[in-house]
């Protein structure tokens, strides 16, 4: 059956290009980037190669990129990293109700440690107020951690005047950029963030590798402590296959986010319009403008998002109903719940994101499919 992928939200396929570079640090190119020798100088010039690669595709400077195993880790790093160096200092942390689990686990743990945390409310499209950030700023604030752009409904933050807020106060930002790179342009300079979490396999790169940008003079903590690699940041012998392809997805993702957004947001428009125009009773999720150019979550009343999602999939469509990261919790999404919607509706979205290999066809196909699915769904809901 033909099979059609539109949850590149989650991940995305390893590009050609990519899996080619990574190959030989599979095979003989085995040295690890300690070692003195020949082997370990060659995987050691791999990596700081693929180290150069991403501080471009960022703006920013080589020695201000350390590699992490994605970003998870990049987000714990960066929160928990800060809040201990910084413990003397303050003890208050301010982020957001809608970020992703990746930053508001490592704040819950931070609670448990002693710190406070701010989480700010957003309005019905997921946007935080730069003003609800100033007025939560104070004296013992020591980091603000706010998205680019959300991963559940696609609404892109005011990352920039968040930054000149944090700024103007002496706080550090930090910011989960992992939807972001490769389809927006992200210039740390531009955004004027201190920290950027980046993740591979949301670019077209691997799984199991990432990086964290800290602006040079930043204050911040290891969190893994072992051999001392990553310049003491993060201990662990590198991944360097991994690093290779997260290089090379970076500086693809730096050459061709404009070509990729303008692609899969004609795609997007096409298939919101579809589904408002064919659909009864569909919410379109998230900022109508501020948003993802590749992404489109709608909530279908009376019925359940993770049955659509095993309709579509058997009809050869890949979706979801949110954040991949926590579909096994069975929860209604954390997002939606913020953005005023009942915990009823909330199990009824779905969630469509779009990629470099979809076509105009893929979206049609889906058009043609997903009436008929809610239809039948309704017909079977004591609800409807």
């Amino acid at each position: 059956m033909r099979r059609i992928y539109m949850d590149h939200a989650a991940t995305t396929p390893v590009h050609p290009a990519v899996a080619e570079a990574m190959l030989p640090y599979l095979g003989e190119r085995f040295g690890n980037p300690s070692s003195v020798y020949t082997e370990g100088r060659e995987a050691r010039r791999a990596v700081e190669e693929a180290r150069a690669k991403a501080a471009g595709a960022l703006g920013a400077d080589p020695s201000e990129i350390f590699f992490t195993s994605g970003g998870t880790e990049a987000d714990n790093l960066a929160i928990i990293g800060v809040a201990r160096a910084l413990r003397d200092r303050g003890d208050h942390v301010i982020t957001t109700a809608v970020e992703h689990h990746a930053v508001l686990e490592p704040c819950h743990f931070l609670e448990r440690e002693g710190y406070r945390v701010t989480y700010l409310p957003v309005d019905g499209s997921g946007l935080v107020d730069p003003d609800e950030v100033r007025r939560a700023i104070t004296p013992r604030t020591i980091l603000v951690s706010v998205m680019h752009a959300n991963n559940e409904v696609g609404t892109i933050q005011p990352v920039e005047e968040i930054a000149a807020v944090c700024r103007e106060a002496g706080v550090y930002f930090h910011c989960d950029a992992v939807q972001t790179v490769g389809a927006l342009e992200v210039n740390v300079d531009r955004l004027g963030v201190d920290l950027l979490s980046v993740s591979a396999h949301k670019l077209y790169g691997p799984k199991g590798v990432g990086c964290l940008y800290v602006r040079r003079g930043t204050e911040i903590e290891s969190i893994l402590l072992g051999g001392g690699q990553e310049r003491s940041m993060r201990s662990g012998t590198e991944n360097v296959a991994g690093i290779v392809g997260f290089g090379v997805a970076m500086e693809l993702a730096g050459a061709e986010w404009r070509r990729r957004s303008e692609h899969v947001k004609s795609l997007r428009d096409r298939l919101i319009e579809g589904v408002l125009e064919s659909i009864p009773r569909v919410r379109l999720n998230g900022h109508p403008e501020r948003r993802l150019p590749n992404n489109a979550n709608f909530i279908f009343d009376f019925i359940e998002g993770e049955a659509i999602c095993l309709r579509l999939d058997f009809l050869g469509i890949a979706a979801s109903t949110g954040s991949a990261c926590s579909s096994e919790r069975g929860e209604a999404s954390h997002v939606l719940l913020a953005l005023g919607i009942p915990p009823q509706k909330a199990h009824g979205s779905l969630r469509l994101t779009l990629g470099r290999e979809n076509t105009e066809e893929d979206v049609d196909y889906l058009l043609e499919n997903l009436p008929k699915v809610v239809e039948d769904l309704r017909a079977l809901s004591p609800l409807a």
